[in-house]
Parts: structure tokens; sequence; C-alpha cells
């Protein structure tokens, strides 16, 4: 079954601190929309939460709809490298809206960096 309608890809990067969403076309070179959790709000502590990602993902469905995408592929990104590999808690809530926004989700891909032996860890920080 070969569907008409556009693709798009929503690349999500959710760290402890920030979620950040771009909406691509098919091939990831022309941006379509983008948000981050610091244009929603204003205090910092709260960039990372679930409530703000559910929101963003909302302004990225509608901006979808504007461009005529109903189906979208979602590539979730956490920091990596030397650092964490599980995404922050944005990045669940944000796809659950995506659904809920009326747009059909073909795959959901892992880009977390993974070193291969690279860079040395950062030293753990002393506690008394």
């Amino acid at each position: 079954m070969v569907s008409t309608e556009k693709i798009g890809i929503v690349n999500i990067f959710a760290s402890r601190n920030n979620t950040i969403m771009v909406l691509t076309d098919e091939t990831g070179a022309e941006i379509i929309a983008k948000s981050s959790g610091g244009q929603l709000t204003k205090s910092q502590h709260k960039e990372g939460s679930p409530y703000i990602a559910m929101k963003m993902s909302q302004i990225i469905a509608e901006k979808a709809k504007e461009r005529g995408i109903k189906e979208v592929h979602v590539k979730i990104r956490a920091p990596g490298g030397n650092l964490y590999y599980n995404p922050g808690q944005g990045a669940e809530p944000s796809i659950k809206s995506l659904t809920r926004h009326g747009l059909r989700i073909l795959s959901i891909l892992n880009t977390t960096p993974v070193p291969h032996d690279g860079c040395r860890k950062k030293k753990s920080h002393r506690r008394d």
C-alpha cells in the first residue's frame, strides 16, 4: 500500500534540562518547524518537564498539518557521548502528544550517540 500523503521527520533532543523538537521534510534538508522548552516557559527549571514537551509537540503538529504532513518518523536523541544515554522526561509525553494531535507515527528511532571507547568520562564530584 503506497501512501500519497506527505511524510515528515520529527527530531526530539531530550536532555534532563531541556527538550528541543525539530520538524523536517522527508529528506531532512528543509526545517518546517522547531520548538524548544525556553520558548514556552519563563522558569528555567521547567524546560525539560513533560507538560512543556506536550505543548511543544502540539505546536509542531499544528505546523505539520498546515503543510499537509499527516505521517512522521520520530528520532529521539539523548546527550550521549560521555554523558548519559537515556532521554529526558520530555521524550515520551511528546510522542504521545503527537499522536493525540492527529499525526500518525510510522517509526521511532533512538539516535543517541554512543562512543566506541572515545573520550574519558568526567570525574565524579567529591562528596563529604
